[in-house]
């Protein structure tokens, strides 16, 4: 064998040992951050909860930054009628348990303080300028399907029932009749122009798994913040209780 061949192999040999050390190192330093995350105390119970409190701080930075550069001029992406889907998956039916449920005695209550509430029919709902949306709903799963819906505009809803005062609180909260889900949104996300309450789905009321007769379509946020069957909506300074961000899900969730 002659020294050319000698120094490719021995250039060779140094190169995989450098590949595989460095690989070694990636990999003891990516375990090491995962053991370390996997043995970081849990936050305390409150409105958030069941996260590791590295990965919560992260979550609460990342909203931060996001928050500071959204902008309700931002509108996301809208499809043709013919390319929404005609089965519209169903992920989920928290909070829309059957018992004690009657869709003909259904009322949106509306509470501007614990002392100033008023309830609302859906003929209510109805009456206001109707808009029409289709978008594409994505899940914090993965998934995501074109939709289309249609309802009420969060914004037109707020200036006819005068709720102005209000939409100076940061947050928006909302939950099922039933209590059993619930969402805390920042208002500027709920007053988003493509907010609306909607009522129909594919030109057609709601059907009972998809929130009927009212429920939530935010396109800015994932659908763990789409909440079906709306029974209360209300508003604060302080965060509103989130389902899903008490089992360790990012608060605001937001696309």
């Amino acid at each position: 064998m002659d020294q050319k061949t000698n120094t490719v192999e021995q250039k060779i040999k140094r190169r995989s040992f450098i590949s595989f050390a460095t690989f070694a190192v990636l990999s003891g330093a990516a375990f090491g951050g995962w053991k370390w995350l996997y043995n970081s105390p849990k936050e305390e119970a409150g409105i958030t909860a069941r996260a590791r409190v590295p990965l919560r701080k992260a979550m609460n930075k990342t909203e931060v930054f996001f928050r500071n550069f959204f902008s309700g001029n931002h509108l996301v992406k809208t499809y043709p009628k013919d390319r929404a889907a005609q089965k519209v998956r169903v992920n989920s039916m928290i909070g829309l348990e059957k018992e004690g449920f009657n869709p003909e005695e259904w009322e949106l209550t509306v509470a501007k303080s614990k002392d100033d509430v008023f309830k609302l029919k859906m003929e209510d709902i109805r009456a206001l300028p109707k808009t029409e949306i289709i978008f594409d709903f994505k899940c914090v799963e993965g998934w995501d399907q074109i939709q289309h819906w249609a309802g009420v505009r969060f914004i037109d809803f707020i200036a006819h029932y005068q709720l102005e005062n209000e939409t100076r609180m940061q947050y928006v909260g909302m939950k099922t009749p039933n209590s059993k889900y619930y969402v805390g949104l920042d208002m500027a996300s709920a007053l988003h122009p493509q907010t609306i309450l909607a009522y129909e789905m594919n030109d057609k009321p709601l059907t009972s798994e998809h929130g009927a007769p009212l429920r939530l379509i935010i396109p800015v946020k994932y659908g763990i913040k789409n909440l079906k069957r709306i029974g209360t909506i209300s508003f604060s300074d302080k965060r509103p209780g989130d389902f899903w961000a008490r089992h360790g899900y990012d608060y605001y969730s937001g696309l």
